[in-house]
């Protein structure tokens, strides 16, 4: 967490806190949220005022220099499409056994590869949901929070061709174009309401209810980020 007040303070970024109270104190904790820049990570965990290991894109892990900063801010980066939902369930899982904070980008690659409006927030893909579900874990809270930039700096960073040859499997690489890299000067981090998983939630995760179920959380966090975003 240190690193992360660290990086903040080099980039003179004026971060503002909103419902830290909402924050759970103990426990697991499963946060979700919008995601533009490699900035969002050291800002979860000042919002949080803890430290949380954050599932990040697979290419972070395999580009030097990058690969090293995330794995210091406490990041495990996916591993490529074959094995990834398979080894991101068993990391996360055994982290929230021991009752640390795991944070989540469900937007995927995207929003960090196209330059995007700040108030925008893209389709959360599911995994975090089922992640949730599929957590043999009492007393799980998933703690929704919104990054509201108002004043940034967009600057590029790499080729995308350039990342294509460290990550072949992401299409998005695929393209003319730079990697975007977004530094924010004054953001809102706004967290909003949690949700404790419940024991009729994880019944209902079979079957023709476990697709609803997914949904529902998904739907919730997604709608919450983008209430507080506005």
């Amino acid at each position: 967490m240190l690193i992360s007040q660290q990086l903040l303070s080099l980039l003179g970024t004026r971060a503002f806190f909103y419902h830290r109270d909402r924050v759970p104190q103990n426990g697991a904790v499963l946060v979700v949220s919008n995601h533009r820049s490699f900035m969002d990570a050291p800002l979860l965990m000042a919002t949080l005022n803890r430290s949380v290991r954050f599932a990040c894109h697979h290419y972070m892990g395999q580009v030097p220099l990058m690969r090293e900063v995330v794995t210091r801010l406490g990041c495990f980066p996916l591993d490529a499409p074959d094995q990834r939902q398979q080894t991101f369930f068993h990391q996360a899982i055994q982290l929230l056994q021991t009752q640390q904070a795991v944070g989540i980008f469900p937007e995927g690659t995207e929003p960090m590869v196209q330059s995007t409006n700040p108030h925008h927030i893209g389709q959360f893909q599911r995994g975090f949901a089922h992640l949730a579900l599929r957590a043999p874990i009492q007393d799980l809270a998933i703690l929704p929070v919104a990054i509201a930039s108002h004043d940034e700096t967009n600057n590029v960073a790499v080729p995308l061709k350039l990342l294509s040859w460290f990550d072949p499997s992401e299409p998005l690489f695929n393209q003319e174009g730079w990697h975007p890299m977004v530094i924010y000067q004054k953001v809102d981090m706004i967290v909003g309401r949690p949700l404790w998983i419940t024991p009729a939630q994880r019944e209902s995760y079979q079957g023709k209810q476990a697709k609803n179920v997914v949904a529902d959380l998904t739907h919730y966090c997604h709608e919450e980020i983008d209430r507080l975003l506005h």
